[in-house]
């Protein structure tokens, strides 16, 4: 399409844009989605110079570097439920949000000023570790509890697209930052830079003003193990959202493997190692960025089943590895797998929001949190005996049959009939 014609269809394309961009001029959605922003810039840095600072060590191996990251990983699955009903029962989830992002902050900041000392040592850095997996644990679900409050309607699949590009941005963004902080000044700078993110997005949630309660907030009238009981009752009685969450633990243990533990060792093998790896995962960020671009333009009236039908392509890197394939084709897929797991994120976290009652969002947020990780410390310690006994292709096929259980999801008339509220 040329000329006039090309203008005149460019017209709304430009003005769908301005009225996504508008929502920025919102005082708190933009406080949050610049702390977004700045917080995942930090949180890209941070396992680099984790992983780099860890090896450097004396006596620092993987083993060591796994102890510290699976008292990162444990608290985020283990104590999920638990911040979800805490979300739930606060007067202010923006303030609570800034109480992780500070707990977080702070146990990065040490663990920096540790490794620039000299003292740091694999028990202090996993006690560090799991501090700051338990501020996330909290930080996410009261998340997508407070996004409702800042937009509504039409505007609320705008504000969440928005809130991954923002991650998406950042994350690229933090990750090169990271290789040259760890190259130039060391990891220990690098954690004490993050620590400052956390500080920052601290400080913009303290300032947000949407979504707090007045009065008495209902929750704070039963027990926790009421709140959690009366989570899982709104969690299963929607076979819609248990049935997405029991697939996608499936689908995230086959992913998981493949591309923490698996993809890494084929890389070695049949490329150019971590060169060629790197390649990979930046083409599945850049992807993740042009699924919120095209998220962004959906307005479906069954949002879920667009959402299921753009992630049917999870498990095409996993496949391309199995068969196996030229690294480029495996570029590629990685790119359209990032395309889709954005969609479906946009669109399944809208219809979370619009479908889930508002005072119990954070703890259904929280068993969706808790039902899609749960597997995944699993999956990674799983990896490396599964290769063992069945051979590198064979545990990345069994990965990608894992990784498609997914697409199962389609053949649920619930999912497919879901309608976005108007």
């Amino acid at each position: 399409m040329t000329g006039a014609d090309g203008e005149a269809a460019s017209r709304p394309a430009r003005r769908a844009w301005r009225d996504d961009l508008r929502l920025l001029r919102r005082r708190d959605l933009g406080l949050v989605l610049v702390s977004r922003l700045v917080s995942d810039f930090g949180t890209g840095i941070a396992p680099i110079a984790l992983a780099f600072g860890v090896l450097a060590l004396s006596g620092g191996d993987a083993g060591s570097l796994g102890v510290v990251l699976l008292c990162a990983a444990l608290p985020r699955v283990v104590f999920l439920l638990l911040g979800g009903v805490i979300a739930d029962r606060v007067r202010s989830r923006a303030r609570l949000m800034a109480g992780a992002e500070a707990t977080a902050g702070a146990a990065h900041l040490v663990a920096g000023l540790l490794f620039i000392s000299g003292h740091a040592t694999v028990p202090a850095l996993a006690v560090l570790a799991f501090v700051g997996g338990s501020a996330a644990s909290v930080y996410y679900p009261t998340s997508t509890g407070l996004v409702p409050h800042l937009a509504t309607g039409e505007d609320l699949q705008s504000a969440n697209a928005l809130m991954r590009l923002s991650t998406s941005i950042a994350g690229i963004l933090g990750t090169a930052t990271g290789g040259v902080l760890v190259a130039v000044v060391g990891p220990g700078w690098g954690l004490v830079v993050d620590a400052a993110t956390y500080a920052v997005s601290a400080v913009l949630l303290s300032l947000v003003r949407a979504g707090v309660r007045t009065g008495e907030p209902a929750q704070a009238r039963t027990s926790m193990l009421g709140d959690l009981l009366h989570g899982w009752r709104e969690f299963t009685s929607r076979r819609w959202v248990w049935l997405i969450v029991l697939l996608f633990a499936l689908s995230n243990f086959g992913f998981t493997a493949a591309i923490g533990v698996l993809g890494p060792v084929l890389s070695l093998e049949a490329f150019e190692g971590a060169s060629s790896w790197a390649a990979v995962l930046v083409s599945f960020s850049l992807g993740t960025l042009v699924g919120v671009v095209v998220a962004m333009r959906l307005k479906p009236q069954h949002p879920l089943l667009v959402g299921m039908l753009a992630q049917v392509v999870i498990a095409a890197p996993l496949v391309a590895m199995a068969v196996p394939t030229s690294l480029p084709v495996l570029v590629a897929v990685s790119f359209v797998c990032g395309v889709g797991v954005d969609v479906f994120e946009i669109m399944w976290t809208t219809s979370l929001q619009q479908h889930v009652p508002h005072e119990s969002l954070s703890r259904v947020s929280s068993y969706d949190w808790f039902g899609s990780l749960a597997l995944t410390p699993v999956a990674l310690a799983l990896a490396g005996p599964l290769a063992t006994w069945l051979g590198l292709q064979g545990a990345l096929w069994l990965c990608a049959g894992l990784g498609a259980a997914a697409c199962l999801g389609l053949l649920d008339p619930q999912i497919r009939n879901l309608r976005a509220t108007p």
